[in-house]
């Protein structure tokens, strides 16, 4: 895989409405008869767009809903409908090397999960969709390289929260330029807040979803965003959820305010909010949500260069501590037993170059409290800190441990130590707490500073701060990685200009992470 941008990325990018538009007329595989059938369906049924995930060597999930009313429930009839779905070698759809027909359920909001399979590896793909004689917009995807290889390049970008009310999406329209073979999102796809008349943009509705109606109308809100839409377009993703995709702070089955959700209610919200996440997320059928759970953590290899472990940090937590003593508790856990097991398994007998594990929520310590003594976000794995302690050990013995994280509306690149409490102790792998695509707006730089730069000297470990929106853009290949932090002017117009703000280096075998 390579970050470059090929001539057919470049025509993808140019062309796909015309491309879209010649494939329309042409009505290229559905029989008359069928399309007849569903000529009853309204205008506009691919509304949401399309979107791939998840990629193996040898497959890839491809993704739509059908809504052609999709901030109203979505407006499709009770009916099962018949999708059909192709995927081509070219653009053009002249090498078809898969198609098929997948049934848009009404108990799943008539979303579509196609897991096509007899792939071949590291190659570029393009697909699309048909339903009632409409064509969806064309999608473009990439498999994972050959299970055996060791060579070449991947280029991740790496982004979270997205808050609709805060600002624009505009950060993807520069991430879909650079051409990422694949999309890491590590939580906050939605925000659960009420709608608010102070930003540029308002939510959907007159409360909190709590239903999931109210969950589908406030995902289908999100996937309206143009370039949010353009970049699940152009590459596919690999998600996970934080907590505002449910309600902020929430930790297992217990909400951020529990004098106010009862267990009953709030077991309830987190069902619907799960399939909700579901329908709208490129995922495979093993996420399909059994009441208030949902299996999220998962591994996905990319050759013998990475393997990537994605982490579920919500359902399976202990309640948050409310003290330094109950940050230290040895009987909390971030992850649960069994989550727990599968992630020191999998790092224990990785045969990777680099091991990259995306956790929602930051594991490098964040000391608030200047001079002596420790303030930490009891949310983070600095309120965990007995299994974030066991796990930086275990770090030692693993090739090339790189976290990659969301949560924080901030960059925070830090080197992960074997013990924050001796900032003389041994490095033992880096982080990457990405920044938000618009959650925080554009922020008071100046502000900023004035907090955190006074923190700096109780945080050494920190190696760069930053308030500015964006993304991360990790190239990685057998001997380092480089990263940029992307970012952008403004989110609160819908065009922005990009820049890169710093860029940084991970020699493997060297623990740690430098500016450039």
């Amino acid at each position: 895989m390579t970050g470059a941008v090929s001539p057919d990325r470049r025509r993808f990018l140019t062309t796909g409405a015309a491309v879209l538009g010649a494939a329309a007329s042409a009505q290229l595989w559905l029989p008359a008869a069928a399309r007849a059938a569903e000529a009853s369906l309204p205008d506009g049924v691919f509304s949401l767009g399309v979107a791939s995930g998840d990629p193996l060597p040898d497959g890839i999930v491809l993704w739509t809903r059908l809504a052609p009313d999709p901030l109203n429930g979505g407006g499709m009839p009770s009916a099962t409908v018949p999708v059909q779905w192709e995927l081509a070698e070219d653009e053009r759809f002249r090498k078809v090397v898969r198609r098929g027909t997948a049934q848009a359920q009404a108990k799943y909001g008539h979303s579509v999960h196609v897991d096509v399979r007899g792939l071949r590896a590291g190659r570029t793909y393009w697909y699309r969709f048909r339903a009632a004689g409409q064509l969806s917009r064309t999608g473009r995807t990439r498999t994972a390289p050959a299970a055996g290889s060791s060579g070449g390049t991947l280029r991740v970008a790496l982004a979270s929260c997205q808050n609709w009310q805060h600002g624009y999406f505009t950060p993807y329209a520069d991430m879909l330029a650079q051409d990422p073979d694949f999309v890491l999102f590590v939580g906050d796809y939605i925000y659960e807040s009420p709608p608010a008349s102070t930003g540029p943009r308002r939510h959907e509705g007159s409360g909190e979803p709590y239903s999931l109606t109210q969950y589908r109308n406030r995902y289908a809100q999100y996937r309206t965003d143009p370039d949010l839409a353009a970049m699940h377009a152009g590459a596919p993703f690999v998600v996970t959820f934080d907590d505002h995709e449910v309600d902020n702070d929430f930790a297992g089955e217990i909400p951020q305010d529990p004098g106010k959700q009862t267990h009953d209610a709030f077991v309830a919200r987190l069902a619907a909010a799960y399939q909700a996440y579901y329908e709208h997320m490129p995922v495979r059928a093993t996420a399909v949500p059994d009441g208030p759970h949902i299996r999220m953590y998962r591994r996905l290899e990319f050759g013998r260069l990475a393997r990537l472990n994605v982490l579920d940090t919500r359902q399976f937590r202990s309640d948050q501590a409310t003290s330094q003593a109950g940050a230290q508790d040895p009987s909390l856990t971030m992850l649960g037993a069994e989550q727990k097991a599968w992630l020191l398994k999998g790092l224990r007998g990785s045969p990777a170059r680099w091991n990259l594990i995306a956790s929602q929520i930051m594991m490098a310590e964040t000391d608030l409290k200047i001079g002596d003594g420790k303030l930490w976000y009891y949310d983070a794995w600095d309120g965990y800190q007995a299994e974030r302690n066991a796990f930086l050990q275990e770090f030692k013995k693993v090739r090339n441990p790189v976290v990659l994280t969301g949560d924080r509306h901030l960059t925070m690149i830090s080197d992960l130590k074997e013990d924050f409490a001796r900032p003389g102790s041994a490095v033992v792998g880096a982080e990457f707490v990405g920044t938000s695509i618009s959650s925080n707006g554009d922020q008071d730089q100046a502000a900023f500073h004035q907090q955190f730069d006074p923190l700096m000297p109780d945080n050494p470990h920190w190696k760069l701060l930053d308030a500015h929106r964006g993304y991360h853009l990790l190239d990685i290949n057998r001997d380092g990685i480089d990263a940029q932090v992307r970012i952008v002017d403004t989110v609160v117009r819908p065009q922005a200009t990009p820049s890169t703000l710093a860029k940084l280096r991970l020699d493997a075998g060297k623990p740690g992470v430098r500016l450039v």
